[in-house]
Parts: structure tokens; sequence; C-alpha cells
């Protein structure tokens, strides 16, 4: 690791394929400005030769001017080829299934035929100067003899780097690790990462790409996309971060509640409450041993600063499970005075409360201050 990586974010194309996803123009607008504020250097979008509206829509992104480039996810077709190339994309991001299943069953095409057809697409990209990149699709379904063979030729047709994909989510981080290092041994070419989340691995095998050499990963925002997506940008950013915060220098993170957001609202679903760094409760604390240690150093229960990511953390009082510590903590903030026994004898009567319910702020606080007037009396 050591580099900063680079981020292919993929919303609009692996997003627009999620089953409650249906964006118009003008959410696809807003979702690559936002992305684009945020630093990400690379938007994939659907393959303009898929839809008039994507050719469209294609070339709507390209004319905003963007820092970032738009790359296009196009078949080894060149006639699609072609339709990308004339709908201004910087990039095209070609692909074939390579596993036996894919080769059986999808294109029907041996390991030569992929070679060739994506050869002849390759040509034609960099024949007009644009960036291109091969994915293999299925990569951990695909025997390493086939894929090696794929990605050594591709690497002598001057592809400029190569997607990894685990298309339906059956890799681990140690088979991702030896994947990658194979395949980084063996081109000049960069490495991609596209892990799919179907058992819950899509971070974990990003972060094992990157350590094993990829430099590039996919993302898309909330994890959207075929079945349970793909490897969500908040949960990256955060797990890269926790690492190494160099990996993830020049992104905005603090706008990551902000994406979120509006892409939950564009697709009609809640911010999950376990969102790495947007949930409501990412950095939230009520046990009682817990809260007392994150007031005196934050660092004992986050792994992650909030205010890296422009959040501040909450303290729930009015639990059941709070401490004594964090209620001496919250009686200062009011500017009240409690000795050890009203302290003790307060935290008792909030825990009581708050085991029929968890108890508002306003309710809290009366408690404490009845037992600084009862203490003050008492003198």
């Amino acid at each position: 690791m050591g580099h900063r990586v680079l981020i292919v974010e993929s919303t609009l194309r692996e997003g627009e394929q999620f089953a409650g996803a249906h964006f118009s123009s003008a959410d696809k607008q807003a979702i690559a400005c936002i992305l684009d504020r945020f630093g990400v250097p690379y938007i994939e979008v659907t393959s303009p030769a898929a839809s008039p509206r994507a050719f469209d829509d294609a070339r709507m992104l390209v004319s905003l001017g963007l820092r970032a480039r738009l790359l296009a996810h196009v078949r080894c077709v060149p006639a699609d080829v072609e339709r990308a190339l004339e709908a201004g994309v910087h990039g095209v991001n070609l692909y074939f299934g390579t596993s036996p299943l894919m080769r059986e069953h999808g294109h029907r095409r041996d390991v030569e035929a992929i070679i060739s057809a994506a050869r002849d697409c390759i040509n034609l990209v960099r024949a007009a100067g644009r960036e291109v990149r091969f994915g293999c699709e299925d990569a951990f379904r695909t025997p390493e003899a086939d894929i090696l063979r794929v990605c050594t030729a591709l690497d002598e047709a001057g592809v400029d780097r190569f997607s990894l994909a685990d298309t339906v989510g059956v890799a681990t981080p140690r088979r991702v690790d030896e994947l990658v290092r194979l395949v980084r041994r063996n081109v000049r070419a960069e490495i991609e990462f596209h892990g799919h989340d179907d058992s819950g691995c899509a971070v974990a095998n990003a972060h094992a790409a990157v350590e094993a050499g990829a430099r590039f990963v996919d993302t898309s925002v909330l994890g959207i996309g075929e079945r349970n997506g793909i490897s969500a940008l908040g949960a990256v950013m955060a797990r890269l971060y926790t690492s190494d915060p160099s990996l993830i220098e020049g992104y905005a993170l603090p706008l990551i509640p902000e994406i979120d957001s509006l892409v939950a609202g564009i697709i009609g679903v809640e911010v999950p409450f376990n969102a790495a760094i947007s949930g409501r409760n990412a950095f939230a604390h009520a046990a009682g041993a817990h809260t007392a240690a994150v007031l005196r150093d934050p660092r004992t229960y986050e792994a992650i600063d909030p205010a890296a990511f422009g959040l501040s953390r909450t303290l729930h009082l009015g639990h059941h499970l709070t401490g004594r510590h964090a209620l001496a903590g919250r009686a200062e903030t009011l500017g009240l005075s409690l000795d050890a026994e009203a302290l003790t004898r307060a935290t008792w009567a909030i825990k009581e409360a708050a085991g029929q319910r968890p108890l508002a702020d306003a309710e809290l606080d009366h408690i404490l201050r009845s037992y600084h007037n009862s203490a003050g009396a008492c003198r």
C-alpha cells in the first residue's frame, strides 16, 4: 500500500442496475456533480450503446466539464465501442466473462476468441486516444491459467489496466490477495478490483486487493447494484482510513453523509442504520464503560475520528446502561455541582427511569437538576 487509492465510482452504471433505481437525467447530473465535488477521479456510466437515453445521458455528463473522467462500461463489440467514443467519454471499460460458466452459458466463446475480440476493441479505443480498461468478468471462478492468458495477451495489446471482478461475490480476502498478486507480477498494466457483496465480503475484499497491489477500486454509493450490490463508497473510505489515511488523501470525506442521503432519497430507501460513516449510530455510545472511556480518550472505542468526516460523536446518557462518569460530565456541562453521593443517587434514578424507555435529554437534565437542588438543600 502507500499510494492514493483511485476510486472508479459506479453508481451511474452498477447502481443503475439496482432493482429500486430509476435515475432521471437530472438525478444523474446531481449524483455526478456531488461525486466530482467529493473528488473521485473516475465516474463509470452505462454503455451509451444500451439505449438512446443512455447515449444522451453520457453526452450530457461529458458536457458538464467535471474534473472526474467519464468511463463507459462497454461490451467487446466494435459498434458499442464506436458509440461510446461518439458520446465523448474519456475512456472505455471493456469487459468479457472469462470463467468456464460464462464462456459456456453466456457468450459461448473460448479464451482465444475472447482475446481476439478484446484486442480489436482495444485497438479502436487506443486509436481514438482514449483510456482503455479490460474487465475479466467472473475472474474468481476462472482458472488462473486462463486469467493469465487473457491478461498477458491484452497487456501486450496496450490496455491501461485490468479489472478483476468478483461478479457473484464468491471471493475471500485471501483469494483476492493471491489473484491480484499473481496478475500484478505478470503485467505492466494497473489492477482494478470490482467486488460484489453477495456473501458480505465486498469491502474486505476491496481492502485485500489494495494491500496486494491494486490501485483502483470500484464503488457505488450505499453499495447499490445488481443483487446485493458492490463495495459501498462510504465503507471503502472508512476501511482505508483505518488502515492508512494517506490512502484517501484528496477526497472530501465530510461529503459522505450528504452523498448517501442524496442517493437514498433518489432510490427511495433509508440510509441503513449501520452504514459506515453515515449510519445514524455510527458514532453513538451508550454503555457506561464506553462513554466513560470515550470521554477520557475517544480512541478507546473509536477507530475512526468522526471529525475527519465532518461529524461528531453522540453519548446516549438517558439509557439504562449509562454510567456515573458520563453523567458527571453532563452535570458539569449544565453547570451543576453534585457531590459523590448525589451523583450516585442521580445515576441510579436515571438508570431506573431509563429501564422503562430511553430518556430525552430534557428528562435526564431534570433528574440531574433535582439531585443538584437536593444536595444544596442538605448543606
